[in-house]
Formats: structure tokens, sequence, C-alpha cells
């Protein structure tokens, strides 16, 4: 796929995903950018699957204009990005050429990390599997998240969830979620969680400004909502996000297995980057670990059908019985729940 290429497919699913402005820079950059500068004859040359499925080069790009806009480094750039009016296409461009020459630095500094979008909205299915397992075994829960970036969604039994009838979760929720919910409603009743952790190869401190500024220039500008939430959870963030390699981190982990609790293994949309022998790993550990005591391993994650959502499952072991439950937009905005 040519530069080109991932910036017109990268600008179809931001269009897809209810963010127009970010779809025509984008669109803008495929039309008109030029090599002839250090900074975009590396993104010209990048070696590797630059789309989507590989180093996500389109978005490591817009995560570093947004960046200038938020950190008002690039005036003539922020002039022209929400909540301001938005310019015609001319104006528009000039002002993110104005940022590709004149804060080539930064923005290549920015290609140097892969995405670390951490959206919050993908929580409600935790919420929703959460309830339901916390009736089935009637057990605390100790969660690992594999893929966890800042953590942020390691704190989603503190979220509220917005059902057709009612509303799940605290009383003094941080953040509500309103996804639009089809199928079956969640069942059971409110989980305790023992212990929190995560890991990620390259996790993210939100309590950092730098991390904090990466975080949120990942979130797109013409969506104001999601960068409320993540600036909320940001503030009441208390759990831990290791740096490692997933399946020797969890192997460590699950020594901690045993049948007073139930141990919740979850990612979302993480496990695609996994290498086959980490994914193969992960699931031999939680295997062997689970002659110890109950584990869940819920996953939200892609499959063959990207069209319709990230697929949803629940395998319990020991028993190694995998559960359906349904499907849910990548960010979050609409879920298709099937109660396990």
């Amino acid at each position: 796929m040519s530069l080109r290429d991932a910036l017109r497919h990268q600008a179809g699913s931001n269009r897809h995903l209810d963010s127009p402005f970010t779809a025509r820079v984008l669109d803008l950059l495929a039309d008109n950018i030029q090599p002839g500068t250090p900074l975009t004859d590396r993104l010209f040359n990048w070696s590797g699957n630059i789309g989507p499925r590989g180093h996500s080069v389109p978005l490591r790009l817009l995560a570093g204009l947004h960046a200038l806009v938020l950190t008002n480094t690039c005036p003539a750039l922020k002039a022209v990005y929400p909540p301001n009016a938005s310019p015609d296409d001319a104006t528009l461009w000039a002002a993110i050429e104005t940022a590709l020459r004149d804060h080539a630095q930064m923005l290549d500094q920015w290609l140097d990390n892969p995405p670390q979008t951490n959206e919050v909205r993908r929580a409600a299915v935790l919420i929703a599997a959460g309830h339901w397992l916390a009736a089935r075994y009637e057990l605390p829960i100790r969660m690992y998240e594999l893929g966890a970036s800042a953590g942020l969604n390691l704190m989603w039994d503190r979220f509220a969830l917005t059902l057709p009838g009612g509303q799940i979760g605290p009383p003094d929720p941080v953040i509500t979620l309103t996804p639009d919910w089809h199928g079956d409603l969640p069942t059971g009743h409110t989980p305790s969680i023992l212990s929190r952790r995560g890991v990620d190869l390259m996790p993210m401190d939100a309590s950092d400004p730098t991390d904090a500024l990466r975080l949120i220039s990942y979130l797109w500008a013409d969506q104001p909502e999601r960068l409320s939430r993540t600036r909320a959870v940001i503030k009441v963030l208390d759990a831990q996000v290791d740096a490692g390699d997933a399946a020797n981190w969890l192997d460590e982990q699950l020594e901690r297995v045993a049948p007073d609790h139930l141990t919740l293994v979850y990612h979302t949309i993480a496990w695609q980057y996994f290498p086959p022998q980490t994914q193969a790993q992960c699931r031999a550990t939680i295997e062997a670990a689970a002659q110890r005591g109950p584990i869940a391993h819920f996953s939200m994650e892609a499959d063959e059908h990207l069209d319709k959502g990230a697929c949803l499952t629940l395998t319990l072991w020991p028993e190694g019985q995998k559960l359906t439950c349904g499907r849910a937009d990548f960010h979050g905005r609409w879920v298709d729940w099937t109660a396990p």
C-alpha cells in the first residue's frame, strides 16, 4: 500500500467513525503531500505495511498535527482546527502545509511511536461482561489487561453504562457511557474488584504531561466528547501498567490464580498486534493456570468481518467453554450484545 492509498483508506475509516474533519485532513494530505523534505521523504519511503494492519502511519501523522494544535505550537493550524469553524480546503491545506514545513522536527518525532488511543468507550462491553461474570462466579475479581496502553480501561468498574430502560454501574461514576445498545440487555450484579493491572510494550503514564499529550493527540479533534471522557478518566486513574511482553508478563501474574477469586484476562483491539508466538503462549499460560482457579478470557477484537465491528468472545476456564457475546463498534459507539 502506497502512502497516498494509506491516507485515503484511513480517511474513509475516519469518515465512517464520525470524524469528517480528520477525514478531510487525511484526504488533503493524500492529494497534496509531496516528497522532497526529510519528513515527507520518510513518509514516502516508509518500509513495511504502513496501513491500519501495520504501522498505521496516517494515524501517527494525524496525531502529530493534533499535538501541534493542543500545544498551540502552530497557531496557523490551530486557527483552522475545531472548535473553530471549518475552512475551505485551500485554507485548510495551507495551514497543514505550514505545519509540515515549520514543525517537521516535532512531526518526525510523533512518527516514531505507534498509535495509543486507549478508547474508553470500549469499556461498555467490559461492564456488561463484568456484571455477568460477577453473578456467575460470585467471587471477587483480579483483572489483567493485555495491551493496556495507559490503563484507562482498567477502571471500567468505575464507569456507568446507560441502557434502554436503565443504567448499571456505580452510583457516582467517573464517566457514563451511552452506546447505541442492541440485542440482549446485560444481566448480573456489580463486581467486586480485588486488583487491576495491565501490560504494554510501550505503556503510557497518563500522569506524565508528555504521555498525556500523546494519548489526547490520538483522539480526533472534531470529537470533543471523546476528549472530555479521556481527560476525566486520566484524573482518577489508579492502575499500574507494566512495560513488557504480554506472554512473559501474564505467566508471572497468573501465579496468583486461586479458587477464592475469579481471574479476568482481557484485551480490546490489541491481540492483532501480538506475534503468533505471543498469542499461543498467552493461551497456554491461561489454560495451565486455570487448573488452580477459575479464569475468564474476554476478547474484543477484529475478525474477518471488519465492516461489522469487533467480535466479542468470552472463554471460561478450566472448562475451555467459548461463548459468543455479539459485536461492537471499534470505538464503542454501538454494541450488539448477545447474552453469554
